[in-house]
């Protein structure tokens, strides 16, 4: 034998040093017991059920989906006096952000031990447990070292909920305010449907009245106008009948928004082109050269795009009404 240390499996090595962490982090709060009476084992265990079933409430009103938080606390410091060692001379109080709630009969007396219930690492209240009557010492004062662990318990558990009980309300609120404002948009989407459908009521309604004034008192007078002038002129009564034609039937203004690049002056050019009028006869009533028409014309195009394509122009023009 060479008296080699035996290998330890990792595994259980971690194992077994996380459970000895936990059991000395544990030892300030459960204490192992020496005691082999079996009557004071007996004892003992009924200590622990009624501290067990104190925590077993926290739980419960932890996991509670309603209520307030005045009930909480009035739930809490009245589950507290059974779990204490002397349920009969036992009173409590909880005193949280300015409210205060109490056991029945309660009284400050001098065997009394408190805890400081935390919220957000802050102070926010104590819980204190009293006993009316002097009893015998144990751990602290007459309290077991057990109903120290439960105090504090308590104190960390009330701040606990009334974090969870706190960010429920803000998410319900938020909610609200959210719920609020969708409302109110909605309510003002309606409105400016409403509004949007007036204004196209009202555009129609104009282009109407103007068609109908187009109709009933321009147009005659320009057939007659026609019809009396000389040959040469009457193709610019023909234009301008044209021309009224279009603006009745929104052509300029729909060119006009679809190609926002083109000028007053090449708009025009467009009616005129639509309405089948040649490079010479558009120069003739524009009083400008045939050569000037023609590179209006290619300036048109080249802003529709239409340049280097087989694309007419009075084609496409049609098309764009």
């Amino acid at each position: 034998m060479t008296g080699k240390k035996p290998s330890v499996d990792p595994v259980i090595a971690f194992k077994r040093e996380s459970t000895d962490q936990q059991s000395d982090l544990m030892t300030w709060r459960l204490p192992q017991s020496v005691e082999s009476d079996p009557a004071r084992i007996e004892w003992a265990l009924r200590e622990r059920i009624k501290e067990l079933n104190c925590l077993y409430a926290l739980a419960q009103l932890a996991e509670s989906e309603s209520g307030s938080m005045e009930g909480v606390l009035e739930a809490i410091v009245n589950i507290i006096p059974p779990s204490w060692q002397y349920p009969e001379i036992t009173c409590a109080r909880m005193t949280f952000q300015d409210r205060i709630f109490k056991s029945p009969y309660f009284e400050v007396t001098n065997w009394r031990q408190s805890s400081t219930i935390y919220v957000y690492g802050e102070p926010a209240g104590e819980v204190t447990v009293c006993y009316l009557e002097e009893c015998p010492p144990s751990f602290e004062g007459p309290f077991l070292h057990e109903e120290r662990a439960l105090i504090d318990a308590i104190a960390e558990r009330t701040g606990d909920i009334f974090m969870r009980m706190s960010a429920e309300e803000e998410i319900q609120e938020t909610n609200r305010q959210l719920e609020l404002e969708r409302q109110a948009l909605r309510e003002t989407n309606d409105a400016l449907k409403t509004v949007l459908a007036r204004i196209e009521e009202e555009k129609n309604e104009i282009h109407i009245d103007i068609r109908n004034n187009v109709d009933k008192v321009l147009m005659p007078i320009i057939n007659e106008l026609e019809i009396s002038m000389p040959t040469p002129q009457r193709k610019l009564a023909k234009l301008l009948r044209d021309n009224l034609e279009e603006i009745t039937s929104s052509f300029a203004s729909h060119l006009s928004d679809k190609f926002h690049s083109l000028t007053p002056a090449e708009i025009h050019i467009c009616t005129m082109i639509k309405s089948g009028l040649g490079t010479k006869e558009i120069a003739e009533l524009r009083n400008v050269s045939p050569a000037t028409v023609s590179r209006q014309r290619e300036q048109v195009r080249r802003k529709l795009g239409l340049v280097n394509t087989d694309v007419n122009l009075v084609t496409y023009l049609m098309a764009s009404m």
